[in-house]
């Protein structure tokens, strides 16, 4: 009988505009159920300073010169052809040890957050090269002197230094805000799941989307990279707290300040309620939730649920009913659609979770599972790196230390009793920072006792109840709009977040000078600066017609008690300080009778809107809007409208255009000040 044998596919870095094989024979990766060989990797022969440089120089500038809408457009183009291609990725996924389920959390997720990073880039950020943070503010008296902040991207390349367990997530969850931000940068996976890695960025390349140099990998060390990084680059690391300190202490590092943003070790906690007892609703799934922590990815999450932590009369239930869950879980080959939970990731990390178990053992006692003969239902349990299930109990959680200290990243859990709410936070604590806790409970006093205990040594804090329970992502779920990281042992980054990931990658700029000066610089019109008033209304000029600072000076409306009375009955708001003359005189912000508030930007619109057909196709907004001086019958209106800001849409006929709009009375004060959103045209018919 012939046995077909394959050869392990030698893996290459993409760098410098090429693929580039190792020099040497590098070290062999096996597929985690069956031992067999996959791919082999080294890095040898890579040129990590003209790597650097390439992405400076060549994808940089191409970068730069993309709008965030633009960039958010190649993103989304990206992730659609990669979730094209994904039934590639998820043949290749079942060799890291990923069942179809995990695959699904790395493969499906990397590429939702990458589809969701290039909604929000449309969404909330401007069709612009340079983002504005926060108000004006005016430094000098007559406003010939003002200040912004901005916000641009870095000029150098952000170098992402990944993990093993999430081969696809942990890059594109990273390279989405880099992308956005206008960096480019140098993948480097760890090593014993490289080879899913390696194929992603193929297939990513293959696209022709991505500028060149916008994204490079490398496969196997990283060598002389850290001794070439400066003041421009970023340096991100997912992994071990020791190596990641070792990075951060590069000299190069250190000498440039340069940015440098870890995720470490987390030994993440959840908190079963003092209300949660055997029966409720919120103990099956405080039950369901540690299971599944513990089994996902084999338990090799930085999210997974390291200690558990109950009130101490419900912990001889819960260690029963959460034993025998576990102990119903099918292990094997990864590739077996009947398998529940695959192996960790090769040998070497079955080793480390058994040695990091036997440090547990000092302060708990195994109370399910058996690290040393693992209970398979296919794949090889010699070759394979399996490890069924193991739950610790830890009975005096406040004499022990390593339950708070070691991180045994896999299926290994420990439960540790408490008597009070006080007790439950302070156990939380000990981890010494975490990237999550959670906490399950149907008691809002209890939620917020807990919660606000454990806030300030976590990154995110998930609350479980029977009202969330069908719509709830989980405790090990980070999601693109919320932070993921935390501080102290768990690295003391920041990634994610919304917008507020796009951030890390952009140096933010106080910008200082005269109004028409920070106008051209942001592309925002600001008080202040010049206006362009040609005779034709603005409202009649398309967006390849407009032009920031275009302008319109309205003229003017004298506001009667018959006005404010009539509004009233025809809105129903018959608030006193509009209807009662002496009660509005009693208060101390009016002096008199005034008008609504709305009845003023009523008249507003009356003022300044163009009432026949043209480019402006619809009003979809009002931000910022403030009332800073009271109106009284007798007062007129008047209305200064001014074109601040012009975004096109790419791939619409349309764009949004931001109107600041000032209401001012007859003595120069302005009464009501607010932007006007408008759709508009590019062209007129």
């Amino acid at each position: 009988m012939n046995v077909l044998v394959m050869e392990p596919r030698r893996l290459e870095s993409y760098v410098y505009g090429r693929w580039v094989p190792g020099t040497k024979d590098g070290a062999e990766l096996r597929d985690a159920s069956t031992g067999a060989p996959v791919a082999l990797i080294d890095s040898t022969g890579v040129d990590f300073a003209s790597s650097l440089a390439y992405g400076r120089e060549k994808a940089g500038p191409a970068l730069r010169r993309m709008s965030f809408h633009e960039r958010a457009a190649m993103l989304k183009a990206l992730g659609q052809a990669l979730m094209d291609r994904k039934e590639e990725f998820y043949a290749l996924s079942s060799a890291t040890g990923a069942t179809r389920t995990d695959s699904w959390i790395d493969i499906d997720g990397g590429i939702g957050t990458l589809l969701s990073y290039a909604s929000k880039g449309r969404r909330e950020l401007p069709n612009t090269r340079v983002l504005v943070d926060g108000d004006v503010e005016t430094l000098s008296r007559d406003g010939t002197f003002s200040a912004r902040h901005i916000l641009s991207p870095l000029q150098g390349v952000a170098i992402h230094i990944n993990a093993f367990n999430f081969p696809v997530w942990g890059m594109l969850e990273k390279l989405a805000p880099t992308l956005i931000a206008g960096m480019p940068a140098i993948v480097k996976p760890a090593s014993q799941t490289a080879y899913l890695t390696e194929l992603v960025v193929r297939r990513m390349i293959e696209t022709g989307l991505l500028p060149e140099g916008a994204v490079q990998l490398v496969c196997g060390s990283v060598g002389d990279l850290l001794d070439h990084v400066d003041g421009q680059d970023v340096v991100t690391f997912t992994g071990s707290a020791w190596t990641g300190r070792k990075l951060k202490t590069h000299p190069a590092i250190i000498e440039n300040s340069v940015r440098f943003t870890m995720e470490a070790d987390s030994l993440n906690a959840t908190v079963l309620g003092l209300d949660a007892g055997p029966g409720t609703e919120e103990f099956d799934l405080f039950v369901k939730e540690v299971s599944r922590e513990m089994t996902a990815k084999a338990g090799q999450k930085c999210t997974a649920i390291r200690r558990v932590i109950a009130p101490r009369a419900y912990c001889d239930a819960l260690v029963s009913v959460l034993g025998e869950r576990l102990g119903k879980t099918t292990l094997g080959n990864a590739a077996d659609e009947t398998v529940r939970m695959g192996p960790l990731a090769s040998l070497a990390q079955r080793d480390e979770v058994r040695a990091r178990i036997g440090d547990l053992l000092a302060d708990a006692e195994i109370v399910a599972g058996d690290p040393d003969n693992p209970r398979v239902v296919s794949g090889d349990a010699e070759a394979g790196a399996f490890l069924n299930p193991v739950l610790l109990y830890c009975d005096k959680p406040w004499q022990a230390k390593a339950v708070h200290d070691v991180e045994a990243f896999g299926p290994v859990s420990t439960v540790m009793p408490y008597d009070s709410a006080e007790e439950a936070v302070d156990l939380a604590r000990r981890g010494k920072g975490s990237l999550v806790s959670s906490v399950f409970t149907n008691d809002p006093i209890f939620a917020e006792d807990v919660v606000l205990g454990m806030a300030p040594f976590h990154g995110r804090v998930l609350i479980g109840n029977r009202t969330s329970a069908k719509t709830s992502t989980g405790h090990g779920s980070p999601l693109p709009g919320l932070v993921h990281g935390g501080p102290g042992r768990a690295g003391g980054g920041e990634e994610l977040g919304g917008l507020r990931g796009v951030m890390h990658y952009m140096q933010r700029t106080a910008v200082q000078g005269a109004p028409t000066l920070l106008s051209a610089v942001t592309g925002r019109w600001v008080a202040g600066a010049d206006v362009r008033r040609d005779g034709e209304h603005p409202f009649r000029k398309s967006l390849a017609e407009l032009q920031i600072g275009d302008q319109l000076v309205t003229g003017t409306r004298t506001v009667t008690l018959e006005d404010i009375e009539h509004f009233a009955k025809f809105t129903g708001d018959t608030f006193y300080a509009h209807m009662d003359e002496e009660a509005a005189r009693a208060n101390p912000f009016f002096d008199g009778r005034v008008a609504h508030g709305y009845l003023i930007v009523s008249f507003a619109a009356g003022l300044f809107v163009d009432p026949a057909p043209g480019p402006v196709l619809a009003n979809y907004g009002v931000d910022n809007l403030r009332f800073l001086t009271p109106v009284n019958p007798g007062d007129t209106l008047q209305v200064q409208l001014t074109c601040k800001e012009i975004n096109p849409r790419i791939g619409a006929e349309h764009g949004e255009v931001r109107w600041d709009c000032r209401v001012s009375n007859q003595s120069r004060a302005t009464v009501a000040q607010y932007d006007v959103l408008t759709m508009v045209a590019k062209t007129r018919d």
